[in-house]
């Protein structure tokens, strides 16, 4: 295909370089574009002067432009097919712009693979040409243009923006922006201190807006903020940081709600103070009880009784925590987020109010949003709960040992406070709705359940409290729990010091003024839905972490999904959390690691004929000297026969659980089978070695479960 050619005015300095083409190595921070991700342009466009020039020669794209290695001769090409497409648009002949706009099209493509490496089409290079064009056919095409397009250099959108203004004002390159009385320009000239320059702010109607300008008062908003964070739990504080790095203004506003009997903590969110760092520590001290009990065996003389002093672990938790919370905030400063103790809820569109514990408001405004807000317990809604009860947001912090205990719930942290409380020397019962773990693999919840009970832990299964009343004042004092069956009339009493409920958890979203800037939740549940992106049905407002519906409630998985959509904000990443596979561990006395689908799931999703369930039980080589719990660890691994003997789901109890399932969790996600497992050579001897060599399968008659001594 050829233009038609013209005589040039000359080669002036102005009118030489008048398109000039990066290499995309020179984007030290652009990611590689993941497989089914929005294409990404790997050249930058930037006019640094303009004239009607033309360049001599035929207009056709030499071939050797495939070539992968960048020349300079190619940039001079490119450059030549822009210069007149340009002139044939400046010029309105529109007989030959269509053939221009088709060479100024091939040599685009061609140079994304001179550049990158990396094909694209034909479609996403006309786009980028369209961006170029100062005609009403550009600015429309650029209108229709969806999130297929990002460029990764702040001075080349600023020129394209300008060109949406007209060709006029380009007749010289002006010094500075004083020369030039073009609105678009200068209102996006304004708009780039607050970083108006990836393809996302026409997603949000940025470029639009700078289209339409007419005149100072149409000048971009300017806000408080680049990102105000609402929550300051591990999730909101991994985004704030990430964020802060690549130069963006961060706030976050974090509050925490006393609980009914006052319980309040420092930032951090629930991981680090009422959840996974206070828990763990406290699992600890009740395996430390029974290491005591097993050291006999191993030679060391141990006082026949051994005592716990509560108030002792109680003060070195809460010294720890205190450490994490000061750490936590000396972080952000050396960041430069802005940190405020302070209730942040929605009052319009970009806006929000804050209000700290002595009622002062303050108003912010930012250009997005994130919410990262987290979950607390739930209350029976029963005469005397929150009166009487405690919760976990309560426990890790009692300043008294809680003596007899009723554990209501089922759930992960109804079993691991009812372990670590029975491990210490306290007698614990646990009220049961219906069954353990729901989620959870259930033929593993049960096993879970058995041991408990072997070990001293009481169940009362299917009742639910109806009623709770004080017996007696104090610390702790005397309660009257009366309850009624779930299938029956029956009803029955039991007293107890205290009354631990721990029957689930509510999204904290339901008070922060999601209603007025219109942000949909799930009404039963006040759960968000979000994007592929953690993005809300509002395009400035984001949410990460246990508030989002159908995804996977653990502190990693925020601290993740924070992370990553920070640098797809700021960074130009096109990376997005992957919630599949997601490991996690129950600290229960005999700990329980999963990876994957449980068996019901697997089921459920793959059709029971087409899986395959290889399990062993194993005997830890640390428990056979004190003689105890012969035949309670458990390892399991569920296939999908009609994918190679794929491994969608791993299941292990027993000591250290999370260590040995944290490596399958990597395995699982590389996709392996059954055969690549079996012709791994394990360690000797530790308890992942189950998972190496003494599978057999549930359908093989001949193979029963044997209990391997490891």
């Amino acid at each position: 295909m050829s233009v038609e050619k013209a005589s040039r005015k000359g080669d002036d300095e102005k009118g030489e370089e008048q398109l000039v083409v990066i290499p995309s190595s020179e984007y030290a921070a652009k990611p590689a574009a993941a497989e089914g991700a929005p294409m990404k342009m790997d050249v930058a466009v930037r006019v640094t002067g303009c004239s009607d020039d033309l360049s001599s020669g035929d207009a056709d794209i030499d071939p050797k432009l495939l070539e992968l290695t960048a020349d300079e001769e190619k940039c001079r090409s490119i450059r030549r097919q822009y210069r007149q497409l340009m002139y044939c648009v400046r010029q309105n002949r529109e007989d030959i712009v269509n053939s221009a706009n088709n060479s100024l099209t091939e040599a685009l493509e061609e140079a994304n693979v001179l550049f990158d490496g990396v094909s694209r089409t034909r479609e996403a290079a006309l786009d980028a040409q369209f961006l170029v064009m100062a005609s009403d056919l550009g600015k429309e095409k650029a209108k229709q243009l969806n999130s297929d397009l990002n460029f990764f250099n702040q001075l080349a959108f600023c020129d394209f923006l300008f060109l949406f203004g007209g060709l006029n004002w380009m007749e010289g390159e002006p010094d500075d922006l004083s020369d030039c009385d073009d609105n678009i320009a200068l209102s996006f000239w304004k708009a780039m201190e607050k970083e108006a320059t990836s393809w996302m702010a026409y997603q949000e109607g940025r470029l639009q807006k700078l289209l339409k300008m007419n005149g100072p008062e149409d000048l971009p908003e300017s806000y408080d903020y680049d990102l105000i964070i609402i929550g300051g739990g591990s999730g909101g504080l991994a985004a704030a940081k990430e964020a802060a790095q690549y130069g963006k203004k961060v706030m976050v506003l974090d509050f925490v709600t006393p609980t009914p009997l006052g319980t309040r903590w420092g930032l951090g969110g629930t991981c680090v103070n009422v959840g996974c760092i206070p828990k763990k520590l406290m699992h600890q001290a009740a395996l430390l009880g029974q290491a005591l009990q097993d050291s006999r065996n191993y030679g060391w003389k141990v006082e026949e009784t051994v005592k716990h002093d509560w108030d002792r672990m109680i003060e070195a938790v809460q010294n720890h925590i205190g450490s994490l919370n000061w750490g936590y905030r000396v972080a952000l400063r050396e960041k430069k987020v802005v940190y405020e103790n302070a209730y942040g809820q929605f009052i319009g569109p970009h806006r929000i109010k804050a209000t700290n514990n002595k009622g002062k408001e303050k108003i912010y405004s930012a250009e997005r949003f994130l919410i990262a807000t987290g979950e607390r317990p739930r209350y029976l809604g029963i005469p005397g709960d929150k009166e009487y009860c405690i919760s976990s947001d309560d426990l890790f912090s009692l300043p008294y040992c809680p003596g007899k205990t009723l554990v209501v719930g089922a759930s992960y942290v109804a079993l691991e406070c009812a372990g670590f409380l029975a491990g210490i020397g306290l007698d614990v019962t646990v009220m049961v709705r219906s069954i353990l773990l729901r989620g959870f693999d259930q033929d593993m919840a049960s096993k879970i359940g058995e041991h408990m009970e072997e070990h001293g832990i009481k169940f009362i299964r299917q009742f639910v409290p109806i009623k709770i009343e004080q017996i007696e004042a104090g610390t702790p004092g005397r309660l009257r729990v009366v309850a009624q069956s779930t299938n029956s009339e029956e009803i029955i009493e039991g007293e107890y010091n205290t009354v631990l409920l721990a029957i689930g958890r509510d999204a904290c979203t339901r008070k922060i003024g999601l209603e007025t800037v219109g942000v949909k939740i799930n009404e039963k549940t006040g759960k968000i839905p979000v994007t592929d992106e953690e993005q809300t049905n509002v395009p400035y407002i984001y949410a990460i972490g246990d508030i989002l519906e159908d995804k996977v409630e653990l502190t990693p998985v925020a601290i993740q999904a924070g992370r990553l959509l920070a640098q797809r904000l700021y960074a130009g990443s096109t990376v997005k959390c992957d919630y599949e596979n997601v490991p996690t561990t129950v600290f229960t006395p005999l700990e329980y690691g999963a990876c994957g689908l449980s068996e019901e799931k697997a089921v459920e999703k793959f059709g029971e004929e087409n899986i395959e369930v290889y399990h062993s039980y194993f005997w830890p080589l640390e428990w056979t000297i004190p003689s105890r719990d012969n035949n309670k660890c458990y390892a399991k691994i569920i296939c999908n026969t009609k994918d190679n003997e794929r491994v969608v789901g791993f299941h292990v109890l027993g000591p250290n659980a999370g260590e040995v399932t944290q490596g399958f969790a990597a395995a699982l996600k590389c996709g392996l089978t059954k055969k690549q497992l079996d012709s791994t050579i394990g360690i000797h001897p530790v308890c992942a070695e189950v998972g190496h060599l003494y599978f057999y399968s549930l359908k093989n008659a001949y193979h029963p479960a044997y209990t391997w001594q490891i």
